[in-house]
């Protein structure tokens, strides 16, 4: 059996709002000119109800002494956004901003959207997310022989909106 180590937390949705809580991961510097600066990994959890609220526990394996995280509540027609730090098993929300760039997508007619480039280990800057389900936007992916890397994108349904964002290095333009 293995043992993964790990850190939880907890946070409660109220009625009507659904949380979804990604991980920032800085690419290693042997693979910085191939690959984007940063990455996303979005968090697992599992739910409790109690009464009219979700209890939700989120779980960070073989954390780092400090994780930073994009916290995401989706409610009827609208995203919060709120940056946080996991030290320990506490979350502090962040008064320091961090530049993330997002966008709400919406055509008439069925598309494929961003081709995004993969990290060695397939991880990647950028996310879909479906805000009525909040379930990501799993990509298409394949090899583009012209650049020789991994890449991806993902098909979007006409007339249905969706949340995207990515992580950005602060020096350039968002």
């Amino acid at each position: 059996m293995e043992i993964v180590q790990g850190k939880h937390f907890s946070i409660t949705d109220p009625q009507g709002v659904s949380t979804v809580i990604y991980k920032i991961n800085e690419t290693e510097k042997e693979y910085l000119k191939e690959s984007p600066k940063y990455t996303i990994e979005r968090l697992d959890y599992t739910e409790e109800l109690r009464g009219d609220v979700k209890k939700k526990t989120f779980f960070v394996d073989e954390p780092k002494d400090e994780e930073d995280l994009v916290i995401l509540s989706f409610g009827k027609d609208r995203v919060v956004v709120n940056m946080g730090i996991l030290e320990d098993n506490k979350v502090t929300i962040s008064k320091k901003p961090t530049l993330i760039k997002f966008d709400t997508l919406y055509s008439e007619k069925e598309l494929e959207y961003k081709e995004f480039r993969y990290t060695p280990n397939l991880k990647r800057p950028i996310t879909i997310i479906d805000p009525e389900t909040t379930e990501e936007i799993k990509p298409i992916l394949y090899f583009d022989k012209d650049t020789n890397e991994v890449r991806g994108k993902c098909k979007l349904k006409p007339y249905k909106s969706y949340f995207s964002f990515e992580i950005r290095d602060e020096k350039k333009d968002v």
